[in-house]
């Protein structure tokens, strides 16, 4: 079995989709090679660095990037974390299997930093969970 190819979607490639693309390559080890991407990139939020460092996974040296930048790529399995990214992604080649998570934007929580931080903890939690199951019920693991 070959690595398997990860593109996860969310509309800035600030929060979700960058503790996303950690979690898969942390979770996946070497059955997968995952990247993130925006459809509207801003700046990775500082708060996601925070909770992914929590666990153990530095995603400080990310950026985001435009699902632009991946145009005519291969991938097996590209996965949207959030309903607009859902609605906005691009066309891929057929054999590219689409797949949605719509989880709550954590930047959009208000409040003090630690409301904000435990906002970003719950969706991190998310996500990891849903890797974990993805990667276990598509056979990917490969550690």
């Amino acid at each position: 079995m070959g690595k398997k190819r990860v593109l996860v979607l969310c509309t800035g490639n600030s929060a979700r989709s960058q503790m996303g693309e950690g979690l898969f390559r942390a979770e996946g080890g070497a059955g997968v090679d995952v990247f993130s991407a925006g459809t509207q990139p801003g700046s990775v939020r500082p708060e996601a660095i925070t909770v992914m460092k929590e666990i153990g996974i530095d995603i400080s040296g990310h950026r985001s990037k435009s699902v632009d930048e991946f145009a005519g790529q291969s991938f097996d399995y590209v996965v949207t974390v959030c309903d607009n990214a859902r609605d906005n992604c691009p066309v891929f080649p057929a054999d590219t299997e689409r797949i949605h998570w719509s989880f709550e934007d954590p930047a959009a929580v208000e409040g003090g930093e630690e409301e904000r931080l435990s906002a970003f903890r719950r969706i991190r939690d998310q996500i990891r969970e849903r890797v974990k199951t993805f990667l276990r019920d598509h056979a990917v693991i490969d550690k």
